[in-house]
């Protein structure tokens, strides 16, 4: 998909079976939601061929679909239940009652409601004629965690009950909870697979010791990526390149190899994709 010069999104190969949560991982322009949008026939793509249940996207399919948008597709001026009204007549599911999780919404109008709860409007207008496939724009983008936390268990459930879920999402323990992860970097995609494949055989190096506080001030004054676990530093590169930096100041501290999580290894792929296109070098 191209706009102008611009490529958004670049031959990108994406299967969705029946009960499985697929996570849509990127960082901000990489390409996720003109993707998504792809997928609902909502643009055409420049170049290419996109099936939705093994057909060119139309009205038909799109029935089949149930989709939260980042900005949830509600209208804010409409009472919940308006909006609950208006969703299923226009997919043709009737007027089912409102379920239990918002039935005591109804004559609230959406705009009035924190944002934690008109995403569950959100949610349970997009499942109300029990869509097939299920697609989440980041759905849990400003949730507190208790909400977060209800979010995915409708997710999960959704799944075991046969629908096929893609969701987009920032966090990285949320996309743990994936059973299979896309990453997306420029529109590409960069790696795929479950968590352990896309972590791989990544690792980073751990500093500790009594003197970790000072090894902290020193390894971010060289621009490097350091986060804190505990009164451990977790820190990309090679272990011969962090003893190096660290030598000259005598610092007590022990250097090693730890396995990196999904988060680190996000990190990496994005990075190194990135260095690639600009045909600048990774730092090892």
């Amino acid at each position: 998909m191209r706009f102008g010069d611009f490529t958004a999104v670049d031959a990108v190969d994406l299967a969705l079976e029946a009960r499985e949560v697929v996570g849509l991982l990127g960082a901000n322009g990489a390409g996720k939601t003109t993707l998504i949008r792809l997928l609902l026939g909502l643009v055409r793509p420049t170049a290419g061929d996109v099936e939705l249940f093994g057909a060119p996207p139309s009205v038909e399919t799109r029935r089949r679909v149930g989709y939260v948008p980042q900005t949830l597709g509600l209208y804010e001026d409409l009472t919940v239940a308006e909006n609950w009204a208006f969703v299923t007549v226009a997919f043709g599911s009737g007027r089912p009652p409102l379920p239990a999780g918002i039935v005591d919404l109804g004559d609230a109008v959406v705009g009035s409601l924190p944002l934690g709860i008109q995403r569950r409007v959100a949610f349970a207008a997009a499942f109300s004629h029990r869509p097939e496939l299920l697609i989440l724009d980041e759905p849990t983008s400003g949730v507190a965690p208790l909400g977060r936390a209800r979010l995915w268990q409708d997710v999960r459930e959704t799944a075991e009950g046969g629908a096929g879920v893609l969701v987009t999402t920032h966090n990285m323990e949320e996309a743990e909870q994936c059973d299979r992860l896309v990453v997306l970097v420029d529109g590409a995609v960069a790696a795929a697979g479950g968590v352990a494949e896309v972590i791989g055989d990544r690792t980073v190096i751990e500093v500790g010791g009594p003197q970790w506080r000072l090894a902290y001030e020193v390894l971010d004054a060289q621009g490097l990526s350091v986060q804190l676990h505990g009164d451990t530093l977790r820190v990309p590169g090679s272990a011969a390149q962090i003893e190096d930096l660290l030598a000259p100041s005598g610092l007590d501290v022990t250097v090693g190899e730890a396995p990196a999580n999904l988060e680190e290894a996000f990190v990496e792929v994005v990075s190194a994709r990135s260095a690639r296109r600009d045909g600048t070098a990774v730092r090892p």
